[in-house]
């Protein structure tokens, strides 16, 4: 696991079109090497701010759409319909406005009747199995990237401090009962399965995460802050504001922005 890079910026504003540049170059470069992508989305406002500044960015078409593989870290199980679902804001923010392939759009299954949550982790699971090749060892596709918020409290995707999910070493998907954040029903992905990237990208922003942040980067157990028990196997980077980097621990190697 590779040892984490911080790159801070002075604002939201800031950040979101940093990052989108950054996601567009990653992608055309995976598919000027012959492969299609695949990445892993989240949800939340950082993660709105993004989905707004790819979607506006001059350099976007440079990427094939068409051959992007989408998936995404957790979702609330909730109604289709329901516009707290993650999947629902990246369609109306980016994915809308964008030339996808919908057979490459990977949501997680929403409380309509046919599944219980449980049921509906594993047939995400399975839609993950389905797309893993031999060479990826397992049952769960090698992301080139997975892009996380986290919360206050250190939790990423669903994976809750101290929570039975977070504990999960077998299965790639789980179902979350009794999320401490509404609403109570989750899907999340595991720590195994968010740990098979090739990169993990964090989007942190605003003073009530910073000690978290802190902390995950200060050497916390994931038990206790999850945030701290994901990193990519190639690179992993803390994008971050200034409010979000303002208790970052001495001696962090730190690549300032404007």
């Amino acid at each position: 696991m590779t040892s984490p890079q911080v790159l801070t910026h002075h604002s939201v504003e800031l950040l979101a079109p940093a990052v989108a540049a950054r996601l567009i170059t990653r992608l055309v470069d995976v598919q000027s090497s012959g492969r299609i992508p695949s990445i892993v989305l989240t949800g939340g406002s950082v993660a709105d701010h993004v989905h707004r500044a790819i979607a506006a960015s001059a350099a976007r078409d440079a990427v094939d759409w068409g051959r992007v593989e989408l998936w995404w870290g957790d979702e609330r199980y909730v109604h289709p319909d329901d516009g707290d679902r993650n999947d629902l804001q990246a369609r109306h923010l980016l994915l809308d406005s964008l030339a996808v392939d919908p057979d490459r759009v990977h949501a997680m299954p929403a409380d309509g009747g046919h599944y219980d949550v449980d049921a509906a982790a594993e047939a995400y699971a399975a839609e993950l199995a389905a797309a893993a090749s031999p060479e990826d060892h397992g049952d769960v596709p090698t992301f080139d990237l997975v892009m996380l918020g986290m919360g206050p409290d250190g939790h990423v995707a669903s994976l809750f401090p101290e929570r039975p999910a977070l504990y999960e070493e077998e299965r790639s998907v789980v179902g979350v009962h009794g999320s401490p954040k509404p609403p109570p029903l989750r899907i999340s992905m595991t720590l195994p399965a968010l740990n098979g990237a090739r990169e993990v990208w964090f989007l942190v922003t605003g003073e009530a995460k910073a000690r978290a942040v802190r902390l995950a980067l200060g050497g916390a157990g994931a038990m206790q802050l999850p945030a701290a028990g994901v990193r990519g196997s190639s690179r992993t980077l803390w994008f971050l504001d200034d409010a979000a980097a303002r208790e970052l621990p001495p001696g962090l190697s730190r690549l300032a922005s404007p």
